[in-house]
């Protein structure tokens, strides 16, 4: 993923300066990124960056006109209109790069970075001091990780770079482990490996003659749980007024836009306020091999209603025939934050990515504006895992517990997205710059001001009829809204809700019993009947057929059988009665292949990690163990 990556320290130049090179070798995962150094010997700082290549602001780095400040950059910042104008009116010289009013932005002010809005990491140099100050935006969404040995301090955006040079990382962390089959993610800013860790949101840590001298943050929840609620008027005109204000930024720069559209109510409420002139904006979503599910049909009546061009990416046998690819892929690329459920997801991105490189999405909308929680603790399958390790994912249940106390928003905006939500962003965002208005500053602070039960759909869809009423005439995919009214309109909601219970029920959810009376009635081929209403991958068959015969290499080979914290037998039943359709497994034949890859890919010492090449991740045979280049 593009982002920044070094070191801190006070060892000799020619040693840290081989020990950046290699950090920087690991995380270049396509020829076409572009990659920097910076190296200031005197404040021991020795940075380097990553991008795609695009004209966006992904390891930028710049000075302010006396040379003593230099900052590196990277992410996407989202500034108040007429910000530039107000510093060449200071004075500043702007040399053209996208990011450079941000080291004068520094100068001028004190309190940055709370001043800046958007996913953005970096490192500001002051030699004048001879200080240095790395940060985070608030929510810790342009990820970085971080070691402190007596040596140096290491930071990364990939995990991976600082496991090719501090190989002591190579150790899984059982607490986060723990919490990763439990909650299918790490809490508390844990990693799965020991010893490392993620940098809080919201720090802006300072560093003096090569080692840390202070851990600042620059902003807490609590300054925004403390405002005073407002009417429900009032409260409404401010989002309102606050969507309308900020959603043009998203779409300003360079670089093609693409709207990922779904059938909900986020990515339609971008569309009901921007409104690009006919055919100027390309909007796509994702299909799976059954049919045309809820969020293609009603996307294309979106897109139509707004005329502008949609396009279908379909996920289906091109994907399934190259499954180890991307299941590898997924695990390697983001260093195992999520597990190999998303990999359809990494196949439609790359296809995404060739129609525009910049892709703009509802995310975080329904979790912001709605109060959706995305997730909490699974049930794990019996006789799976070993005594000692289910004494972790007991703790993961009780972390979990623990940090959803308090304020709901507070939660989903600086804890699910950061530690749940992350992992898919930093999947897509190896192919396409992500971009979602939800997450902007000005309009979570409003957000915080909500009055009591506000938090539902009633104030999306308001919002949707306030700046296109007729995108109103387009139900949602759980049937709200549309022409529909009345007796008919709860009819036709019942029947969504129940398709969407049905589909679940067929897939992830379906109890063991069902799957046996499936499996008898294999031959009438019933999943066309449920499947892909709403989800465009289908899992549950996927393990019971296409790629069966993966998922048997990979989860009764000795290796596998031998982790310690699984039980040899409990493995071995759970994916031969789920091959014979006799059980469904399918949550825990993500968790533990994701694991395993986890091993062969960082953690076992023949895994012949750190890749030496600069074509990305390794593709690993199942049957060898063997690492060839792509």
């Amino acid at each position: 993923m593009p982002g920044i990556l070094g070191l801190i320290t006070r060892m000799p130049r020619e040693r840290a300066e081989s020990t950046l090179q290699r950090m920087l070798a690991v995380v270049r995962h396509d020829p076409s990124y572009s990659t920097g150094t910076w190296i200031d010997e005197p404040t021991g700082v020795y940075v380097g960056w990553t991008s795609r290549g695009l004209s966006l602001p992904d390891g930028t780095h710049v000075f302010n006109e006396k040379g003593d400040l230099s900052l590196v950059f990277s992410g996407e910042e989202f500034p108040e209109p007429g910000t530039e104008h107000r510093l060449k009116q200071h004075g500043h010289e702007l040399d053209g790069l996208p990011s450079s009013y941000l080291v004068h932005l520094a100068e001028e002010d004190q309190d940055f970075p709370a001043c800046l809005n958007g996913r953005f990491h970096g490192i500001l140099i002051d030699r004048s001091s001879g200080c240095s100050r790395l940060f985070n935006d608030r929510y810790g969404m342009h990820r970085l990780y971080y070691h402190e040995s007596k040596e140096a301090f290491y930071f990364a955006t990939e995990a991976k770079a600082l496991l090719a040079v501090c190989p002591e990382l190579r150790s899984p962390d059982p607490r986060g482990l723990g919490e990763f089959v439990s909650c299918g993610c790490v809490l508390e800013n844990r990693t799965l490996f020991r010893g490392l860790r993620v940098l809080p949101g919201a720090s802006a840590w300072r560093f003096a003659s090569g080692s840390i001298v202070r851990r600042d943050s620059y902003f807490q929840p609590r300054d925004w749980e403390n405002q005073p609620a407002l009417d429900v008027d009032t409260y409404y005109k401010q989002v309102r007024e606050t969507i309308a204000g900020t959603l043009p930024r998203y779409f300003n720069g360079s670089g093609r836009l693409g709207m990922s559209l779904t059938g909900g109510l986020d990515s339609r409420l971008i569309m009901a306020f921007h409104k690009p002139p006919p055919g100027t904006l390309s909007c796509y979503s994702f299909a799976g091999m059954f049919r045309e599910c809820e969020d293609v049909k009603l996307a294309r009546k979106v897109a139509q209603a707004c005329e502008q061009p949609y396009q279908v990416i379909r996920v289906g046998e091109e994907f399934l025939a190259r499954f180890p690819r991307y299941a590898e892929r997924t695990v390697y690329l983001t260093d195992g934050c999520t597990d190999v459920s998303h990999a359809p997801d990494l196949f439609a991105n790359e296809l995404a990515a060739q129609i525009a490189p910049v892709r703009i999405t509802g995310n975080y909308g329904s979790e912001l504006l709605r109060g959706t929680r995305a997730f909490k603790p699974a049930p794990v399958a019996d006789g799976l895992y070993s005594p000692e390790f289910l004494e972790q994912i007991d703790a993961a249940r009780a972390t979990y517990a623990e940090v959803v106390r308090g304020h709901p928003l507070t939660f989903a905006a600086f804890r699910q997205t950061a530690w749940n939500q992350y992992g898919l962003l930093a999947l897509e965002q190896t192919q396409v710059a992500m971009r979602s208005p939800f997450l902007d500053n000005e309009l979570v602070r409003t957000l915080f001001r909500a009055p009591p039960n506000q938090r539902n759909a009633a104030m999306p869809l308001r919002l949707i009829g306030d700046g296109n009423a007729g995108l109103l005439r387009i139900p949602t995919d759980r049937g709200l809204a549309g022409r529909h009214r009345g007796l008919i309109g709860e009819l036709f909601r019942g029947y969504l809700g129940l398709m969407t219970k049905a589909e679940y029920a067929y897939d992830y959810g379906m109890p063991h019993w069902l799957a046996r009376v499936d499996h008898a009635l294999a031959p009438l081929r019933l999943e066309r009947l449920f499947l892909g209403r709403q989800k465009f991958y289908h899992f549950r068959t996927w393990y019971k057929n296409d790629i069966a015969g993966y998922v048997q290499d990979m989860l009764l080979d000795p290796r596998t059988l031998s982790r310690p914290y699984v039980q040899r037998n409990g493995l071995e039943a759970i994916v031969r009665s789920h091959v014979r359709g006799h059980c469904n497994y399918t949550t825990a034949i993500h968790r533990v292949l994701t694991l395993e890859l986890l091993h062969r890919l960082f953690l076992d010492p023949d895994s012949s990690f750190p890749v030496s090449t600069t074509l990305g991740s390794p593709h690993m045979s199942t049957r060898t163990d063997t690492f060839l280049p792509q």
